[in-house]
């Protein structure tokens, strides 16, 4: 039973690093959602906005409910004007 015990001890740990690193994934997810957001692209200097673009398409890629949940993880709430543009 040690070993047992030992083992549930292991995916414990495991799964608590796993949902620590999810947090931190979120919390950088939701900074940059934000960021694009509120850029301007227009001002974007011509080598920014390909990464731009690529931060951009991989924000729209989420999920609703894992976009939310980022955008939780930086207190941020997406503008009713800014989902129809």
């Amino acid at each position: 039973m040690p070993q047992r015990d030992q083992e549930i001890a292991l995916l414990r740990d495991e799964l608590e690093m796993l949902m620590s690193e999810r947090q931190a994934l979120l919390r950088v997810a939701g900074a940059a959602a934000v960021m694009i957001a509120s850029m301007d692209s227009k001002r974007l200097p011509v080598g920014a906005i390909e990464s731009a673009d690529l931060v951009a398409t991989t924000i729209n890629d989420l999920s609703e409910e894992t976009l939310q949940d980022a955008l939780a993880a930086v207190n941020a709430e997406i503008e009713e004007d800014s989902k129809a543009a």
